[in-house]
């Protein structure tokens, strides 16, 4: 990609006039987002997901014709970058002509995370060679949710094996590539929905995050992401809540008003659910352009792990400080009260408990121990982690992050 497409800064100039509206301009007809065809099945890619659904209610497009026009795009795009992993155009076309609900995104192109949550006739593979021949039934408490509210699901997108990565490169299904620069990664672990979103394939895409699975491949694709509260967006019915529920759903979006909205039709308590959210006042979508009068906003450069951030995210912040201030906001330098050394080892703990106990029941199911061959270096790592950990331990590590959750900030430094 050449000239200013390249820059971060240009990306971001250009997502935050999408969140404004429902459509940007690229430029000319020669810009790297261009694909096959004509009209707007050629230039779908310039709305977000409210601007796809006006068209579609308008009838200046058909959901089929959408549908067409994305496929097209997959076939020229994910090629290159990797971003879907398992295509269901199919299936999505049949539930077109089967009549689509009456909801906010009737008739908009989506696709779902390969981890987690079942689409029926389809794998859910987790990226794992154990995984891989899965195929659902049924459709999940949150995919049965965003058909309800028209959504059509046309894939699956790349993930690392089990999510547990911060780049995307599984074994299984290969590299993802940040559309940006093929030679960087679109972070991890919903890398693959990060790369559709940025490269235009989708305007939005499901999402899952238990340790920045949102957050890090939004930063690294300049697209938006939010991590919900535990509890807000249901997991069932095969589970419940995921890592003791440091795990929540959500997605990637080129406008904040579609991540609003999708957290609109999605949030909820579902039926067994240990826990939810309290319900919020109103809409989420509501919120987008209200007055939030001022706010105190803390500005934090040293991140808990003790890293130091590479100068150029420094610099972001420091710019998104001063934005802050000049809209009348108080900004204040802080340093947050956090053990980074105790939460990640309480995290590690946790999410190797869960490993181990999801290789455990897939030896029930292939009738052998899954082996060290059998899965990546990582996952391996982390179930055997999960296997050694002890029962107090692993009742210290969830308790400990419920008080970090709960706001003290502090994690007992006793692993």
């Amino acid at each position: 990609m050449e000239g200013e497409l390249t820059s971060r800064r240009g990306l971001l100039k250009r997502g935050a006039a999408v969140s404004l509206g429902g459509a940007i301009d690229f430029g000319s007809s020669s810009n790297p987002f261009r694909t096959a065809g004509s009209g707007l099945a050629a230039d779908y890619w310039q709305y977000d997901g409210h601007g796809l659904a006006e068209l579609i209610a308008k009838r200046k497009i058909s959901p089929i014709e959408l549908l067409n026009a994305v496929h097209t795009r997959v076939g020229a795009l994910n090629p290159k970058i990797n971003a879907i992993c398992n295509q269901c155009f199919d299936k999505a076309e049949a539930q077109i002509k089967q009549g689509l609900a009456e909801g906010p995104f009737k008739g908009v192109p989506f696709v779902l995370k390969d981890l987690g949550h079942q689409l029926a006739g389809t794998v859910t593979s987790f990226s794992s060679r154990l995984f891989n021949d899965q195929k659902a039934d049924f459709d999940s408490t949150l995919v049965t949710r965003y058909k309800q509210s028209g959504l059509v699901i046309c894939g699956k997108t790349n993930t690392p094996e089990f999510g547990l990565a911060p780049t995307t490169e599984p074994v299984l299904f290969g590299k993802t590539h940040n559309p940006w620069n093929l030679e960087l990664t679109p972070g991890g672990s919903s890398g693959g929905a990060a790369a559709a979103v940025a490269s235009r394939i989708l305007p939005m895409a499901h999402a899952t995050d238990g340790g920045g699975s949102i957050r890090i491949p939004a930063s690294c694709c300049g697209v938006f992401g939010f991590k919900p509260t535990r509890g807000r967006v249901p997991m069932g019915p095969t589970q419940f809540e995921g890592w003791n529920g440091l795990s929540a759903q959500h997605a990637l979006t080129i406008s904040v008003r579609d991540s609003a909205a999708l957290l609109d039709i999605s949030a909820g308590p579902e039926l067994g659910a240990p826990y939810w959210a309290p319900p919020p006042q109103r809409r989420f979508l509501e919120e987008i352009g209200k007055d939030p009068g001022k706010l105190r906003i803390a500005l934090v450069l040293t991140p808990p792990s003790g890293v130091p951030l590479h100068p150029e995210c420094k610099n972001a912040a420091a710019e998104a400080a001063k934005l802050c201030e000049s809209l009348g906001h108080s900004v204040e330098e802080a340093t947050l009260p956090v053990d980074g050394a105790a939460l990640d080892a309480a995290r590690t703990i946790i999410a190797g408990v869960s490993i181990a106990r999801t290789l455990e029941d897939c030896a029930k199911r292939i009738g052998r121990p899954v082996s060290e061959t059998d899965v990546e270096p990582v996952t391996w790592m982390y179930s055997q982690t999960g296997l050694k950990t002890g029962s107090v331990a692993y009742s210290r590590a969830i308790a400990s992050c419920h008080q970090f959750w709960a706001g003290d900030g502090q994690v007992p430094a006793a692993f």
